[in-house]
């Protein structure tokens, strides 16, 4: 579907274009994109690195056990019917550690193994339980305390200041998960009610 918006957008644009008389900027701008976008990759190479080396880090250094430990309470408390000992739940875990780190390409694996673990304990095959619900609420608005990814990509961009953002990311972070969280208790309610 995305596909799909994107060859629109593309198609109108040279459209507009020539309707407009502007069809030769199209190429050249195209090239510059291009170039801007190989640019952009090649800062992000050495900072995603060092935020990945980083990771490791925190991984050998027995942090994210800690971060583990301390969000194993709000886990239960989110996930009441899921088995505390289930695998489903240390990727849940691992996936919300890695996402309050900022880390998302880090989440990202946690949390694919996270559905196909809630999956396995999921009685109707063709619908997500309340516990996929409330992961998927979850890991979409991921409350984040230090966005390393949103900071390379100040970086790579050229701020002065690019980590000027995490203030106003954990106050942001913070709305978006307990709006996620507060829709899925409702909707669940309202769901119960109605059957």
């Amino acid at each position: 579907m995305i596909g799909y918006l994107w060859a629109g957008m593309i198609c109108l644009s040279i459209l507009t274009a020539a309707l407009t008389g502007k069809i030769d900027v199209i190429a050249p701008s195209i090239f510059d994109s291009a170039e801007q976008g190989v640019a952009a990759a090649f800062g992000l190479i050495s900072i995603m690195t060092f935020w990945l080396g980083i990771m490791k880090l925190i991984e050998a250094s027995g942090l994210i056990e800690i971060l583990k430990r301390l969000l194993r309470p709000l886990a239960y408390f989110l996930f009441p019917a899921l088995p505390r000992d289930h695998p489903a739940m240390n990727a849940v875990l691992m996936n919300m550690s890695a996402n309050v780190l900022g880390l998302g390409n880090a989440a990202t694996p946690f949390g694919i193994k996270a559905m196909e673990e809630l999956q396995r304990l999921n009685p109707l095959r063709d619908t997500a339980s309340d516990e996929m619900c409330t992961f998927l609420a979850l890991n979409t608005s991921s409350l984040t305390l230090l966005p390393t990814t949103i900071i390379a990509l100040r970086a790579a961009a050229g701020s002065m200041n690019p980590g000027e953002i995490v203030g106003t990311t954990i106050v942001a972070t913070f709305c978006s998960t307990a709006a996620a969280l507060f829709f899925d208790r409702l909707l669940r309610r309202r769901r119960g009610w109605t059957k």
